[in-house]
């Protein structure tokens, strides 16, 4: 493993993957506590509009991307707040809607743009120096907001009516983390990609809730988890000569199922042991 970091770019790589598990283990924890899975993939295939946008106007394309994400989470938490009923829909559209704008944008601009696969299945490879830079502001906010308002979003996130009759601002609190799930998917994004990312921002948060009494250490152990699955997925897209970002999420996702399958095994013999005991 020693050998690869005399490469510029593995150790580009292997940063942005540390840099990018902090905010999936944070914000992942949170998509996962509040069951927002479904709002948050379609942040993520929102954001491509904001990529086909920027391509096509000519600015930065994570520029484009966080403009048209941010947006699009506003949408979509005042969908998920304001038409429950119907929120599944309204969510849906949107996100068939954003990567729509997106695929025209592009077929408006003329000539050939390589670097939009790095958004659609990522290129954790070639992730630039500037682009770290990026990455560590992004995870200073994320930090900060969270460390401020965690005791009113860890209220929020477990009974939400009851915090918001003890006067916690259970909406805005939903408006902001709508930004930040978006600020989190635009520092990934080119990890991964849009179409891999939901895997990457739940799985984690989904082993560390087996292993966490507590909304902090569930965000703790998600980080561990993330940063381990990018850092031995990387390894092996690297050792094996394969696409970084479909390995990161191949290896999370076999140990998402090992998790369950021993999960389920550890409980299926406990529920044999309890009968047996109760027979005797």
């Amino acid at each position: 493993m020693m050998e690869v970091l005399q490469y510029e770019f593995m150790r580009n790589a292997l940063l942005a993957g540390l840099l990018a598990s902090i905010a999936c283990g944070v914000i992942g924890t949170l998509v996962v506590v509040n069951r927002i899975v479904f709002l948050a993939g379609g942040i993520a295939h929102a954001a491509y509009g904001g990529v086909g946008l920027a391509l096509f106007m000519g600015w930065p394309l994570t520029l484009g991307a966080a403009l048209f994400s941010v947006a699009a989470s506003t949408a979509m938490g005042a969908a998920s707040t304001g038409r429950k009923h119907r929120a599944d829909t309204l969510i849906g559209v949107m996100w068939a809607v954003g990567f729509a704008v997106g695929i025209v944008f592009t077929d408006l601009t003329p000539g050939y743009n390589v670097d939009l696969m790095s958004y659609l299945f990522g290129s954790i490879l070639a992730v630039p120096s500037s682009d770290l830079w990026l990455m560590c502001a992004l995870n200073a906010i994320i930090l900060a907001v969270v460390c401020w308002y965690y005791k009113e979003l860890s209220a929020v996130s477990y009974d939400e009516e009851f915090a918001t009759v003890r006067g916690v601002p259970s909406r805005a609190l939903h408006y902001l983390l709508m930004v930040m799930v978006a600020l989190c998917i635009i520092m990934i994004i080119r990890l991964v990609g849009l179409v891999l990312v939901i895997a990457l921002l739940t799985i984690s948060p989904y082993m560390a809730e087996g292993l966490s009494k507590s909304l902090k250490s569930m965000m703790a152990w998600s980080v561990v988890f993330s940063a381990g699955f990018i850092l031995l997925g990387l390894w092996l897209s690297f050792t094996l000569n394969l696409t970084s970002g479909a390995t990161i999420i191949l290896v999370a996702a076999a140990f998402f199922f090992l998790n369950l399958t021993t999960g389920n095994l550890i409980a299926r013999r406990r529920k044999t042991v309890g009968n047996t005991l109760r027979i005797f």
